[in-house]
């Protein structure tokens, strides 16, 4: 496991080519203890002795103090999605056409095409199917009888994709990946081309990127920059609950999107937070008498 210190040469040498992305990624996770957390290290103790205070910032006590995190490393993957998403938008930005035989080719390759029946006479969208009448469709537009319906074809879709991206008939979801099984329409299937399109033309640059923001972030994580020192309780309720002592009465949690306490509210308000509780506690209660938990 790679120490603080480390992690900074390692970023270094990859910013200035010293060393191959590849090699940067294998000497930074090879390093790696299955069970082994960075707090376990001695270069962490060492340097925490230094950095923690002798109190709880939050609620002063001084029982069991910890270092405690307010933001933690994202994964590389989430780092590796985020800038690829960035580089597609500039991609597409400055290559928002798209050849349409290449696109048709695309949708035939990788989409089954499921079409919405069409009216034949009106050609509205999804007519109304009945089972004990004939005919058998009603149209809920023209209000049209019929028995078969009709269907655009890929060809017809994407022509009129290409003259109005935002024509009705075009925001359908018909197109069922033959990968991963999900609905897509025509404007869902062009992101995705041109997406791949981009990661494919700026590959080693995106896996860089986000690399190099995963490290910093991992450093900035191990310099206990974004930290406070925090006793066992209250480092625990913000790991675990998100909630944060009241900085009114300094004696109940509270979440950290709230202001105060409940405790703590006027008493109108108070009065309108206990009904939600006690109304939420009767339909969980409900629910587990229904079986329906």
């Amino acid at each position: 496991m790679l120490t603080y210190h480390e992690f900074i040469e390692l970023r270094n040498h990859l910013v200035n080519n010293e060393i191959s992305l590849e090699l940067a990624k294998a000497h930074c996770w090879n390093t790696l203890e299955e069970g082994k957390r960075s707090w376990h290290t001695k270069d962490w103790k060492d340097r925490r002795s230094e950095i923690i205070k002798d109190k709880c910032e939050i609620c002063g006590s001084n029982e069991t103090l910890t270092l405690q995190h307010l933001s933690h490393p994202k994964k590389y993957s989430e780092y590796t999605k985020d800038v690829t998403s960035a580089h597609a938008k500039d991609y597409i930005d400055t290559n928002p056409d798209l050849d349409k035989f290449e696109f048709k080719a695309h949708i035939l390759k990788n989409y089954k095409y499921v079409p919405a029946p069409l009216c034949p006479k009106c050609k509205s969208r999804n007519p109304n199917k009945r089972t004990r009448k004939s005919p058998q469709y009603l149209c809920t537009e023209c209000r049209y009888e019929f028995d078969e319906t009709v269907y655009k074809s890929v060809d017809e879709l994407i022509l009129t994709f290409y003259e109005n991206e935002e024509a009705t008939e075009v925001r359908d979801k018909c197109f069922v990946s033959k990968k991963w099984k999900n609905k897509h329409n025509l404007k869902n299937i062009r992101y995705w081309l041109q997406r791949e399109q981009a990661k494919n033309k700026d590959s080693e640059t995106i896996e860089k990127e986000a690399f190099l923001l995963y490290l910093n972030d991992n450093i900035k994580y191990l310099s206990f920059e974004d930290t406070i020192t925090a006793c066992k309780k209250c480092a625990s309720y913000f790991d675990l609950y998100n909630m944060e002592l009241c900085p009114k009465c300094k004696e109940n949690y509270k979440s950290i999107q709230f202001s105060t306490c409940i405790q703590c509210l006027p008493e109108d308000k108070r009065k309108a937070a206990l009904s939600k509780i006690e109304f939420g506690n009767d339909m969980r209660d409900m629910h587990r008498e229904l079986g329906i938990d």
